[in-house]
Parts: C-alpha cells; structure tokens; sequence
C-alpha cells in the first residue's frame, strides 16, 4: 500500500537479469538511496581524521563504539572482527526504517526481499564464521547434540531451527516495517478529516520512529546471538 509517491525512479536497466517492468523496483531504488547516505555520512566522517573530532565524526566514533561493545558483550574479545557486518547491517536496517519517515520516501525494508536479502546475509555469514573458527566437521558436529547416540534425532531439529532463522529474521523485519506504512497510508488517505492526519503526527510518527530502532536493534541482537552460538566453543557458552 502506498501512502506517498515515490521521489525517485529509475528506469530500469536491470531487465537483463530478469527483473520485469519500466522502471527499477522501488524497493531497490530505496536500498540505493540508503546505502548513497550511508557512503556519503562515512566519506564525511572520514576524510579529515582529527584528534578533535568534529560533530559528524564524533558522531560516527560513537556509533562505531556502540556495536563495538556489544560485540564484545555477546561475543567475547574477539567480538569486532564482526563489526562490519554487524554495524554495516544495523545501519542500513535503521536508516531504511527512518526513510518512510520522509514524504517522498519509502523504506525498502518494507518489502520481504530486502529483509530476506539482509537475513540471507547474516545466515550464511554465521555459517560460514563457524566452519572457518572451528572446521566443518567439529562445526557440524554442534548440530548433533550432547550425546551421541542422539544424533539422528538432533541433527534434523537443528536443521530445521538453522533454517528457520533467516525466515523468522526477514519476516519479523518486514513485518513490522510493511504493517506501519499500510496503517500510515490509511491515516494519509482520510488526511481530510483532520483527525486521521493529528493521529498521524501525534501517535504513528512517533511509534514509527520508536519502532524503526527497536527493529533495527532486535535484528542486530539475534544477528549477535546467532554468530555467537556459531564461533563460541562449548567451554566458552557454558561459561
């Protein structure tokens, strides 16, 4: 459901690889909108390095700190070597969250093929931390449960739950996001009875803001949560 036209639209030079219609998907347009403002907010921050920082690079510094931390929190020490996926995800899901926030915007993390890319990332970026951390044999060997004569039984349950996440992570994603812009375009299109439009200003932008981060944080968290249970070794989750 649209609730505001889009400002940007480009034909569409991507038929060659099979993708239909006049004019590139929004979706993807919007994705390249956010990535353009995540490049230029890093070339800003970038290009002049002081020991003195100034508002956007210590502002940047802060961000950078923040997942670092949380990293270290949920990982151990060797929590930041994930930090470029980590942050570079948490940033694209929150600044394509705030787009819808712009009239003549819509964030692309309403569409389930954005949020199914981002979560397709992150499930084979965890795989593929743990078989480098630990080799594929001992790596699959965590899918066959505790006791070994179980291993018929847990290796189909682990299966099963692996591949749920990027389905759980992409859905809840998408969901939330896709579920604020429909309530939004409903209140958009009765804008002439004046009441819709105040509880658009007063009670959905605010929630719409509010939701863009706690989604953002809860992907970036269960992100965390799985490369942790990928590279950690059993004496590091016990303890």
């Amino acid at each position: 459901m649209e609730h505001h036209p889009t400002l940007i639209q480009l034909p569409n030079f991507l038929g060659a690889i099979g993708i239909p219609g006049a004019w590139v998907p929004e979706h993807i347009a919007m994705a390249w909108v956010v990535m353009a403002i995540l490049i230029g907010i890093s070339y800003l921050a970038t290009r002049r390095l002081e020991a003195v920082p100034g508002p956007i690079q210590n502002f940047m510094e802060v961000v950078v700190e923040m997942f670092g931390d949380l990293l270290t929190q949920m990982i151990g020490p060797k929590g930041k070597r994930y930090l470029p996926l980590i942050g570079t995800a948490g940033l694209f899901i929150l600044v394509g969250n705030l787009l819808g926030a712009v009239p003549g915007f819509k964030p692309p993390t309403a569409n389930l093929n954005t949020t199914a890319a981002l979560a397709i990332t992150v499930f084979l970026s965890y795989n593929y931390f743990g078989i480098r951390e630990h080799g594929i044999a001992a790596y699959l060997r965590h899918f066959c449960g505790p006791i070994l004569w179980l291993a018929p039984i847990m290796f189909p349950i682990e299966l099963i739950g692996h591949l749920a996440r990027p389905i759980s992570l992409s859905i809840r994603l998408f969901g939330n996001i896709f579920g604020e812009e429909a309530v939004i375009g409903i209140l958009l299109s009765l804008v002439w009875l004046v009441i819709p439009y105040v509880i658009y200003l007063g009670i959905m932008m605010p929630l719409s803001l509010f939701t863009s981060f706690v989604q953002s944080f809860i992907f970036v968290m269960l992100s965390m949560v799985y490369i942790a249970g990928a590279v950690q070794s059993e004496h590091e989750e016990h303890h």
